[in-house]
Formats: C-alpha cells, sequence, structure tokens
C-alpha cells in the first residue's frame, strides 16, 4: 500500500501525549525511516514489527512497504522465548520494535523524536501498486504458543477491504476516528487504524486505554468531538459501569467485533452512544478484517446478526458436504480480499479451503435474501449425544439473566454422552444466584441437551490482548475445580 494512496487531510493524533503528524510530517517520517529500513531490507524480505507506540507502528508500517517488504506485525506483549520461535520461523531480515531482538535478526530501533520532524526527502517506493498480491501484512490469528499460524495478505486484498470500509461508513463519518484497539491484529489496525487513514481523517491512538482509560471514555469522545470508533464487547462492559456518557453526541457510528454481542449490552451501548448505528460487526483475519455488519437500526437487536457481505458472497456448508445458497451450516466464503495463505503453511492454506471457497470455521443460518446469522464457531462446538450445540448458544441466554455478568460456555469429557456442557458465569456485584437457579433459567429458554450439566462460579473470564475469551484456561479450571486433570 503505497503512502500517495493516503489523502493529504489525513492526520495521526495521539490522545494520550497530544503529539500530532500531519500529511507532510508523516510522509518526511515514513521517508527518513524508509531509507534506514533500505540498509537491511530488500524487497520480498519479511520485516519483524513489534512497537508499544502506535504512532511510530504507522510511520514504520508504511516505511516497509516503501521498501516492498511485508510487514509481519507482532503483539509488544511477547516474551523473549515467543520473539525467538515466531523469528525462527518467519525468518525476518530485520527486528523494529522491542529493546532485544531474537538472536541473530538485526535489530532496527524505532526513534520517533529523531526523525519525526527531519526535513529529509520522500524516496519513492518500491513499485508495488494496490492490484498488486505482493505480501504487505503477516498477522498471527492463532496466538503466540505453539507453531504460529500467519495470515499473509497481500497489497489488493488490503486495497479492495479498505475501498469496501471506506464506502460503507462514509468519508464523513470517519472524519474523526478513535483507536482503543491495539494494532497488532486486524480489528485495530486495518479495520480501526488504517480505514481512518486511508478515508483522509483523523487518526485519534488510543489503545488499549485499560480500566482506568475507560472511566473517561465519554469525557475523551467529547474533547475529540469522535464520529466513529472501533471496539470489543469486553471493553463495553467495562465503559458502561464507568464511564458517564458523551454529553456532545457526536458519535456517528460505533462497531463491536471480535466476538459475540448479546442484545442487551447492543441496547445498552446505543443507549449510551446515543446513537442507533451501533453495528454488530462480523469479520476475519483472512479476510483483511471485516465482511459484514448490521446495525441495531436495520437488524433490532437479533443477536448474530451481521447482514449481508460488504464485498463477496457466502454459502453454507452442509452436513451432507453440499453448498447451498440458504439453511444452517458452516460459512464459506469467496471474497476478493481473502488471504494470499497461511505463511510457511500450505498445508493449512489447502484445509482452510473448500475447491475455491474458504472456510470460515462459523456457524450460521442464511436467509435466501443473502442476510446471515452467526450462531457459534465450529471449534466450540459441544458434541452431546451426536447433537451439536454452540458454546455461544448457551452463553447469549445465560447473559440475560439479570445477575450474570459474563459467561463462557465449554465443553467437558462425559462417559455416556461424549462431552457435556459446562460454563463459568461471572454474576454482578452482590448477586449469589446458585448452579440450580441458572439451570432453571437455561432450561424455560434452551432445547434441553443445551442446558448446561456443570457451571462454575469465576471473578473474571480470562480474556487475550485482542478481547478474546481464553476458553482453554477456563475448561482447565473447571477441571482443577472439580478434582480432576483436563
Amino acid at each position: 500500500m503505497q503512502l500517495d494512496l493516503v489523502p493529504p487531510t489525513a492526520r495521526i493524533i495521539d490522545v494520550r501525549s497530544g503529539r500530532a503528524l500531519d500529511y507532510a510530517a508523516f510522509r518526511r517520517a515514513v521517508g527518513a525511516r524508509a531509507a534506514v529500513l533500505r540498509e537491511a531490507v530488500l524487497r520480498g524480505d519479511t520485516v519483524a514489527m513489534c512497537h508499544r507506540d502506535g504512532m511510530v507502528l504507522l510511520v514504520d508500517l508504511f516505511a516497509v512497504w516503501q521498501t516492498g517488504a511485508a510487514a509481519l506485525v507482532l503483539s509488544p506483549s511477547l516474551t523473549a522465548s515467543e520473539r525467538s520461535r515466531i523469528a525462527a520461523w518467519a525468518k525476518p531480515a530485520c527486528w523494529i520494535g522491542q529493546p532485544v531482538s531474537p538472536e541473530g535478526i538485526p535489530r532496527i530501533a524505532p526513534e520517533l523524536e529523531d526523525w519525526a520532524d527531519t526535513q529529509a526527502g520522500f524516496c519513492p517506493s518500491a513499485q508495488i501498486g494496490p492490484s498488486s498480491n505482493d505480501a504487505a501484512l503477516i498477522l498471527l490469528t492463532s496466538g503466540s504458543t505453539g507453531m504460529p499460524k500467519g495470515v499473509v495478505l497481500g497489497h489488493r486484498a488490503l486495497s479492495i477491504r479498505l475501498s469496501g470500509n471506506i464506502r460503507q461508513i462514509g468519508k464523513p463519518t470517519l472524519a474523526r476516528t478513535l483507536v482503543p484497539l491495539p494494532l497488532h491484529f486486524g480489528h485495530g489496525l486495518i479495520g480501526n487504524a488504517l480505514s481512518a487513514l486511508f478515508a483522509g481523517g483523523d487518526v485519534l491512538l488510543w489503545p488499549e486505554p485499560g480500566v482506568n482509560g475507560l472511566a473517561h471514555l465519554g469525557a475523551v469522545l467529547d474533547e475529540h468531538a469522535v464520529t466513529f470508533m472501533s471496539s470489543v464487547p469486553s471493553m463495553w462492559r467495562m465503559a458502561l459501569k464507568l464511564s458517564p456518557p458523551p454529553r456532545q453526541k457526536m458519535l456517528k457510528r460505533v462497531h463491536v467485533g471480535s466476538e459475540p454481542l448479546p442484545a442487551k449490552l447492543w441496547q445498552d451501548i446505543c443507549d449510551w452512544a446515543g446513537t442507533r448505528k451501533v453495528y454488530n460487526m462480523y469479520g476475519m483475519t483472512e479476510a483483511a478484517n471485516w465482511i459484514s455488519g448490521a446495525s441495531a437500526e436495520d437488524a433490532g437487536f437479533i443477536e448474530g446478526a451481521v447482514g449481508k457481505p460488504w464485498t463477496g458472497e457466502w454459502r453454507i456448508l452442509r452436513e451432507d458436504g453440499c453448498l447451498a445458497e440458504s439453511g444452517h451450516g458452516e460459512i464459506l466464503l469467496h471474497d476478493p480480499a481473502l488471504m494470499n495463505g497461511y505463511a510457511n503453511d500450505p498445508e493449512a492454506t489447502a484445509a482452510a479451503l473448500h475447491g475455491s471457497w474458504f472456510r470460515t470455521g462459523d456457524i450460521g443460518e442464511l436467509d435466501s435474501d443473502g442476510t446471515l446469522r452467526i450462531v457459534g464457531r465450529r471449534k466450540n462446538q459441544i458434541n452431546r449425544g451426536g447433537i451439536k450445540i454452540a458454546a455461544e448458544e448457551v452463553e447469549l441466554i445465560l447473559e440475560q439473566h439479570p445477575d450474570v455478568q459474563q459467561t463462557c460456555a465449554f465443553a467437558l469429557p462425559d462417559v455416556a454422552s461424549g462431552e457435556i456442557v459446562a460454563a463459568a458465569v461471572v454474576l454482578k456485584n452482590g448477586s449469589n444466584t446458585s448452579q440450580a437457579a441458572l439451570q432453571a433459567w437455561c432450561a424455560e429458554r434452551l432445547r434441553q441437551e443445551a442446558v448446561p450439566s456443570r457451571i462454575i462460579f469465576l471473578a473474571d473470564i480470562p480474556r487475550n490482548d485482542r478481547g478474546k475469551k481464553v476458553r482453554n484456561a477456563v475448561r482447565e479450571f473447571a477441571w482443577a475445580e472439580l478434582g480432576r486433570s483436563p
């Protein structure tokens, strides 16, 4: 992606420090960094990026693209052993970021203060246009444990996705975009920051504000006249409890994604934000983030509703292996913004395809008019005596209980049924609901086989830095509570 495609009205602003780069300063900074990188990087190389500063990350990202290399964007919270394992797998030409790079990998320090005001000329970029399938981004999609699973996105895929996002959201809405998400995964980087940058708007960086920051979310929205933001449900669970709503009501649109959005939380966000243009988003790294989304205004708070695809089309893979234009089953996707494949893993790439269709791993219900509702993840399905139950289905019902704050459903082995449904529950402050009461609640609202056989109570649901539940950690804790080993 070339910087020339970014409109000259774009600006990057750090909310915490007040630092700002207008287009001219951003262009100079990218040119200076590209000149440094050319000493160590050739076209087609991979550059590992491990940044804590979002402004520096965006400058270095475009500098990497100026050299014709691909950017492997990593979490700054990686441990030394994780960084070493990823470096051995990816074999980057150099490492930008962390104070200590993995052994044998040249490190280039990101030093914003040294070059932000440089008067260096802007070096022409490697001739890689937006229609090129050359690798632009490599993003990890399955955590940092074990062998990494890296999604390779080409320049063409990124260009198509960003153009689609801007067309769907609109440039006026993207005029002042708040970025509260980390930038090392697709939702934060592509869906939030780059969409606003390529729309020529102000990118207001406020990544990972934490509990203390979210207590002031309404004030931040007012102070910076924010018109758009993207987010995850776990962020809102904290913000709605801690922060007064914004007074100015400048928000034109809010996206919520990366995990299921319960109807009650959806309604609460709308009330707090002062708009029904709160969208339940569906996306994945393999499709360069967003695929579709449905607003409360259009979907009427139907849980899992995500509308129609923005740039491609989808089908349902039935149990008999046939593709259908409607019905219930695994969602398959045809999209011009799909990944090139998984880095260094042709077997995983082949396994992700059904003919020319990408297997999303999500279970959905597709209407005849092309409107989709997400039911759950295939890997989260619980097989109780041959009957498939989506963990997300159980969670959404439990979270409707007035005493329940958060839930996480999962499978536990069972001699008779193969698997049984279990759930971890976080109660609201002051509540003391029992397992029997929650089971009775579920029995009135779920089919019999989906009612949890075991419910454990936790102080919190563990989540990763993307806001997603760490289901395996919950399952291991449940086994420990039951006096057994996983």
